[in-house]
């Protein structure tokens, strides 16, 4: 490529897009006269939140401006708390040629007075080291969307519980015409998987791709307020094609180690196990039991890097029968495995994981017995919470959508009838609200699913909960009630879905399960998930209006963490003994801290951050109503919340002007 070349380009671009280009370094200026190649045409920025798929140069196409509140045209541009993660995601487009050998470089910030933000190096399974590490980059793997299905919107009576980009042509209250291929994101590749940038330290993008490189900054709660600025490195074949200025505003308050948006997701262990280890059950004491005990640390730090909190069974573990968590659980719960002792540093050091589940999916083994037994298991139970972890929320599991009413409401009414301690144990099941108002009044913790529902019964049925002082939890994820899980979903999918969340005073987000790697209930076996981003449903074929489907076909749908080595899929493996995220872990951690900023908002201007609240999500969960009454289960209508991530960040700088004292609007 020649300078006369580079200069052509930057004349054909506006300022708005050109940023970055070779001519603002004089060390690639002097790269390119001397014959080097640069063949990347272009680079730019976006927080995330816009889902770059993999075959988009709007740059070098000038197809779109891609200005927004991160990014200028040539810098990058953040504010966050001390005790947050903030984050960049910057796109290399190759338009014309490849480009090979890429690499990119960021690794500190520089602050007031000399102030530090930064990382050493690391190799390996030095990536599960957080303790000198509060930059991290990732390398994005994207995923085919080859079909889309009804678990995470339905797409047979109303196009606009679609994603925008693919819905089919519509007119009307949604009424859909045409085919797949009329959707316009049909069988594109989605940013998803972020893999250490250590695990690709070189990288080779295709001629008319792009590539994602992510960038999560964690600022500690030690920092300095003030600005930060620093500098993105990307070169090709080790000579520098682009840098990019990067300017962190670090503000003057700090958000919690224990979050105000309560979650939990599953894990199960067989998955785990079968990947890391070559064995479903690897017993303990073997180094394959040592590995696999490893491997479920580093799923927790992950999680908790993540403000996410994970529930677990003895599933993969062999038998267990006492009446308390399995020894390895302790550190979990008192925050031990949460400290620099353990590798872990970031959110929530020495903050416990805040919630156990007994005898999830109804695996307790005493649900047969007696009065009697049930007594001496729930005492049992309560009396070594009370002793040895007294600030976790805990509950039994007593069964996981059933709809045998008598059954769920007996066991809970047995706990109740224990005279001791045991009598405190709360109790779980999973029914939808109204049904467990009139039928299971005696589970303390309801957790309901939705897509629709009229807004008066639940609401009513919300209410009379809260006044009984039960909890209530939701789970999953379904538009056009909240942001969905789907891979292909927008990108601020669930940080709606931790803004609505908080709007309706639900206590905890569930999600079933974060590496659901062998399809057993879709009956599909083991899934290449690296390669395949349909992660759950039956064996699919071609429908002409969604694509490849089958019965409950989603994509994503339990996959949050990918597997660092695969034993299954050796060529998918990347040899890493512990998780790779997907980027929706990260999607949900920005909603979850947005939620801190709320609290504290709320605590200083309430009717400005209600204000600011009800206009980022106008409806949430059951207010959008339902069309008829004799027959509940559907609503004709559009999501009521912005898809523009800037829109998100507006009302993010505003709570946080709201927490710092100024006027906020």
């Amino acid at each position: 490529m020649t300078v006369h070349h580079l200069l052509s380009i930057c004349a054909s671009i506006s300022i708005l897009v050109c940023g970055g280009l070779p001519l603002q370094s004089t060390r690639a200026f002097a790269a390119t006269i001397a014959g080097d190649p640069v063949n990347l045409t272009a680079v730019w920025a976006n927080d995330g939140g816009d889902k770059v798929t993999r075959d988009e140069l709007r740059v070098s196409k000038k197809v779109t401006s891609v200005a927004n509140r991160l990014w200028d045209g040539s810098q990058i541009t953040m504010f966050g708390a001390k005790n947050e993660v903030v984050n960049f995601n910057l796109i290399l487009e190759a338009a014309k040629v490849d480009a090979a050998n890429v690499s990119f470089t960021f690794n500190q910030l520089t602050g007031p007075s000399g102030a530090l933000i930064g990382s050493i190096a690391a190799t390996g399974n030095g990536v599960f080291d957080w303790t000198e590490r509060n930059i991290e980059n990732f390398f994005v793997r994207y995923l085919q969307i080859k079909g889309i299905g009804g678990l995470s919107y339905e797409t047979s009576y109303d196009e606009r519980h679609v994603p925008k980009r693919f819905q089919r042509p519509w007119s009307g209250a949604g009424i859909a015409s045409g085919t797949w291929t009329d959707r316009p994101d049909h069988d594109k590749y989605y940013p998803e998987i972020a893999v250490p940038l250590e695990a690709v330290p070189t990288f080779t993008i295709v001629a008319g791709q792009n590539q994602s490189i992510w960038s999560d900054i964690y600022i500690p709660k030690t920092a300095v307020a003030g600005i930060y600025t620093g500098t993105v490195t990307v070169a090709e074949a080790g000579h520098v094609s682009y840098q990019i200025p990067v300017s962190l505003l670090v503000r003057g308050f700090t958000l919690p180690d224990a979050p105000t948006s309560k979650t939990m997701m599953y894990l199960g262990y067989q998955d785990i196990n079968k990947r890391y280890t070559g064995q479903n059950s690897p017993r303990a004491g073997t180094p394959q039991g040592e590995l696999s005990q490893l491997v479920r640390n580093r799923h927790f730090q992950m999680a908790h890097r993540h403000k996410l909190s994970i529930i677990d069974s003895n599933e993969g573990l062999g038998e267990w029968d006492t009446d308390a968590p399995r020894p390895d659980w302790l550190p979990k719960l008192d925050g031990s495995l949460f400290t620099a002792a353990n590798g872990y540093a970031g959110p929530g050091v020495a903050t416990g994981n805040g919630i156990y589940s007994i005898g999830t999916y109804s695996s307790w083994s005493w649900n047969t017995g007696s009065q009697r037994v049930i007594n001496t298991h729930s005492d049992n139970w309560v009396k070594w919470f009370t002793a040895n972890a007294p600030g976790t929320e805990y509950f039994l599991y007593l069964i996981d959508e059933s709809a045998n009413y008598p059954q769920t409401q007996g066991w809970a009414a047995s706990i109740r009838a224990n005279p001791g301690v045991g009598r405190d144990l709360m109790s779980f099941a999973t029914i939808a609200l109204p049904t467990a108002l009139a039928q299971t009044n005696g589970v303390d913790i309801i957790a309901s699913t939705m897509d629709v529902g009229d807004t008066a019964t639940w609401q009513n049925a919300f209410d009379k909960v809260r006044a009984s002082g039960k909890k209530f939890y939701m789970y999953n994820g379904k538009r056009p009630a909240e942001g969905s899980f789907a891979t292909e979903d927008d990108g601020v999918a669930l940080r709606e879905l931790a803004w609505g969340q908080y709007k309706k005073g639900i206590d905890r987000w569930f999600t079933w399960e974060s590496a659901y790697y062998n399809d057993t209930q879709g009956g599909r076996g083991q899934t290449d998930v690296m390669n395949n981003a349909e992660s759950f449903g039956g064996p699919t074929h071609l429908n002409a209006e969604v694509g490849q489907t089958g019965y409950n076909s989603t994509n994503g749908e339990g996959v949050l963490f990918y597997p660092g080595t695969d034993t299954v899929y050796p060529a998918s493996s990347y040899g890493l003994q512990g998780p790779i995220a997907s980027l929706r872990m990260k999607h949900w951690r920005r909603g979850v801290q947005d939620v801190d900023y709320i609290a504290q908002a709320m605590a200083v201007n309430p009717m400005l951050t209600t204000q600011i609240v009800s206009g980022m999500v106008p409806k949430a969960l059951w207010e959008n109503g339902i069309d008829d009454q004799s027959d509940p289960t559907w609503k004709r209508c559009d999501i009521s919340w912005s898809t523009n991530p800037d829109d998100w960040e507006t009302a993010r700088s505003r709570l946080a002007d709201i927490i710092e004292g100024a006027r906020g609007n």
